[in-house]
């Protein structure tokens, strides 16, 4: 609960006269007054969602010092809500957040010297503020500085810890550090090879959607690696992932249609899929060429 709440003893989102005097106190400078009338618009809590509002709210509280506020900001910056996106400034709102501990600014302003948004890329840095994240128990920055110490980007390649990290991350719920998991169980990098491991985790990622991890998962099945062979299984992942664009996907649950593995033997089926995955092989083909064409 912010001091705003617990002054107005936490009813101003369903009173309108207390409405009234958390505005008022927004105006006359109150910094916690003017976070919460900010998330009153951003949300369209007790009045209209305005995102203009909500950002002239957010600056105000940012630039008093209220840390939240300062991430919500840059929030707003970067996806160009209720102002103009601006990289360079979102940069400076994370920054002031994530100096003060905020943990997702941190992962954010870890980001953005990655990639190179707002900042001059720099890889480095991106690992410093990871590991700050990390230190304070954010798991998006578990993955991503696990993903930095498995391509040895800012920091010597270290499997080891890539291991470590995406296990934390996955743990918490990270589907993509639950499918990277997959891999290095299967592989036996960063840790012994364990088939069994790599299902149980490529299951988890491929009920949190993680397109890749239905793939992965109908091949485990299908092959019988790490769990028994179960053809219908392998059918019921290959589809899913089929209808999410994935050629590999697509042309195994043509083959299963083709052969009546998993599934009744149905041709016209199998030729709508093996077509779906040559139309695809198609247009990255296309894409590849347009890509050398314009190097030249």
């Amino acid at each position: 609960m912010s001091n705003i709440e617990a002054k107005y003893g936490g009813k101003y989102k369903n009173n309108a006269e207390i409405n009234e005097d958390l505005y008022k106190a927004a105006e006359n400078g109150d910094k916690f007054a003017q976070f919460d009338l900010a998330k009153l618009y951003y949300r369209g809590e007790e009045t209209e969602n305005n995102l203009e509002k909500a950002f002239y709210w957010y600056q105000k509280a940012a630039e008093n010092g209220v840390i939240e506020a300062q991430y919500n900001l840059a929030k707003l910056y970067y996806y160009g809500e209720g102002t103009e996106k601006n990289l360079e400034i979102v940069f400076h709102w994370y920054q002031k957040a994530a100096e003060s501990g905020h943990n997702v600014a941190q992962c954010s302003l870890g980001y953005l010297y990655e990639k190179g948004e707002g900042i001059e890329k720099n890889s480095e840095k991106a690992f410093y503020w990871y590991q700050k994240a990390v230190e304070n128990g954010n798991n998006v920055a578990q993955y991503n500085l696990g993903y930095l110490y498995e391509k040895g980007e800012g920091i010597e390649k270290n499997l080891e810890m890539a291991f470590h990290l995406y296990q934390k991350a996955a743990e918490s719920g990270h589907n993509v550090a639950q499918c990277s998991l997959v891999s290095l169980y299967y592989n036996g990098e960063g840790t012994e090879t364990n088939l069994e491991m790599a299902f149980y985790w490529c299951q988890k990622a491929a009920e949190n959607g993680i397109i890749k991890a239905q793939y992965n998962l109908g091949f485990l099945y299908e092959k019988g690696e790490g769990i028994e062979k179960n053809l219908e299984k392998a059918f019921y992942w290959y589809q899913k992932a089929a209808e999410n664009g994935v050629i590999k996907a697509q042309y195994n649950l043509a083959s299963l249609y083709y052969y009546g593995e998993g599934t009744e033997t149905n041709l016209e089926k199998a030729i709508y899929w093996f077509q779906k995955a040559a139309e695809m092989i198609s247009k990255w083909h296309n894409i590849i060429l347009q890509y050398y064409i314009m190097k030249e």
